[in-house]
């Protein structure tokens, strides 16, 4: 049975920066390719990962790939900062920004493209997020168009049948993205005051995790883990796997 069609593709190739948009990538073990495969330890809190709940801030650095995805190794990465000054990984400029915009010392660290451990990757592999409860929420907040970014999705789908939540039906189901990727919806996705955070400003609007404690039990989008890898691209079909 056909839900819809793969609308967009989002990694984070550093935890708490920018997503980066692609077209194309594969569905690892651990979720999509280069997902938090780097990230900042704070050394004041026994080396916990920094994020956007401590830094705001973050959420306003960019990070790409630059060259080809490979399981030998991660592409080059690029770092953007707001004013559009271009950082390679662990230049020291980079580290004496961060460390004074959060206000503590940080241990730069990276992951092999083949494992990201539990914790760098969030609670499961991927969150997955639909364009029809995206706009419930938006109608139901009543304000501003409501930035999916916000939300740190992995995969927004486009459904066929624009029922706002019926994602929430699908725990313990398994979804085919494309020819060869499989995921299973484990359960919906607790939210926290990094959706309040503007993630073209990096203000803050204590307002939309409110309407989502209110009129969702604080809960939005399913996260889902790996059942088997492949490659995925935009527009590709996403369907359910039938049931034994």
């Amino acid at each position: 049975m056909t839900i819809g069609r793969l609308k967009d593709i989002i990694r984070y190739p550093v935890k708490s920066f920018r997503g980066e948009h692609v077209t194309a990538t594969t569905v690892m073990k651990y979720g999509l390719y280069g997902d938090r495969s780097h990230a900042l330890l704070d050394d004041k809190r026994d080396g916990k990962f920094l994020t956007i709940t401590q830094c705001p801030r973050m959420v306003l650095y960019e990070a790409s790939f630059k060259g080809t995805e490979t399981v030998e190794a991660l592409p080059w990465l690029e770092v953007r900062n707001p004013e559009g000054r271009i950082f390679a990984w662990e230049e020291d400029q980079l580290k004496k920004e961060l460390e004074n915009a959060a206000g503590t010392s940080l241990t730069f660290k990276k992951y092999s493209p083949e494992y990201v451990p539990a914790g760098a990757i969030e609670e499961e592999h991927i969150l997955l997020i639909t364009d029809a409860s995206l706009a419930k929420l938006e109608e139901t907040w009543g304000k501003e168009k409501l930035d999916a970014a916000r939300f740190r999705p992995n995969i927004i789908v486009s459904l066929e049948d624009k029922i706002p939540f019926i994602e929430d039906s699908w725990t313990g189901r398994k979804i085919k993205l494309g020819g060869e990727a499989v995921i299973k919806i484990e359960r919906p996705c607790e939210r926290c005051m990094i959706i309040n955070v503007d993630p073209q400003t990096g203000e803050q609007e204590p307002g939309l995790l409110k309407t989502v404690v209110k009129e969702r039990n604080n809960c939005f989008g399913m996260y889902a883990s790996v059942v088997k890898t492949g490659e995925i691209t935009s527009l590709d079909k996403v369907e359910f796997v039938p049931e034994d």
